[in-house]
């Protein structure tokens, strides 16, 4: 079986992103606490695709959520399915951007900041992940 790091970034990109752990959490069983709650087996049949089970059998997205600002991160957290994520995947900038021009600079001098630790959950996230040829 096949495992996903869904990684979104920017406004757009987490709010999709948000409604689409909605639904997939939904398709599951499983609710914004993490927990399972369905009523069929089969929903749990593939759910290690999306999700890291918890040692407190909780399901945790596998997913890391960039932006340059933290209020769009602000705005995930707060949201119906905030506290389903891990508070360590969030990776954010602290600029609040306003430009083209500002973007520009924000991106050449954060580049290394946020999107540095991008390589240290990708490769957490994915240690026991085998592929298969």
């Amino acid at each position: 079986m096949r495992e996903i790091v869904h990684i979104q970034a920017g406004q757009c990109g987490n709010q999709i992103g948000t409604k689409f752990w909605e639904v997939i959490s939904d398709e599951h069983g499983i609710d914004p606490a993490g927990n399972y709650v369905g009523d069929s087996s089969l929903q749990l049949d593939r759910v290690n695709v999306y999700y890291n089970e918890a040692s407190s059998h909780k399901y945790v997205p596998r997913a890391v959520l960039v932006d340059l600002e933290p209020g769009t991160m602000d705005s995930v957290r707060s949201g119906a399915f905030g506290q389903l994520f891990r508070p360590d995947n969030f990776i954010f900038g602290n600029v609040p951007l306003g430009t083209t021009e500002f973007t520009f600079v924000v991106w050449t001098g954060l580049s290394q900041q946020p999107l540095g630790g991008l390589p240290k959950i990708y490769k957490a996230e994915t240690q026991n992940v085998y592929k298969y040829t």
